[in-house]
């Protein structure tokens, strides 16, 4: 669920959304969850100043404590 959340979200903001690739690696109660995508997207997902990045973090921090886990965003570039 989570997982498909940011797929989502970051299919939306990029120029190139065939290149958004996310994967989760669970623990017991820790989920994270790696976003990777287009070298000229980066900015558009990170926003200015991170806000964007802050944004997709703050609503996967919600949605997860709906599942009753936390889950970490992490960027790869």
């Amino acid at each position: 669920m989570l997982k498909e959340l940011i797929e989502y979200i970051a299919k939306a903001l990029v120029d190139n959304p065939d290149q958004v690739k996310v994967s989760e690696i669970e623990g017991e109660k820790t989920s994270v969850i790696e976003l990777s995508v287009a070298k000229d997207d980066l900015g558009k997902v990170i926003g200015k100043q991170g806000r964007t990045a802050r944004a997709m973090r703050t609503i996967l921090s919600a949605s997860s404590t709906k599942v009753k886990k936390r889950a970490v965003l992490e960027i790869i570039e």
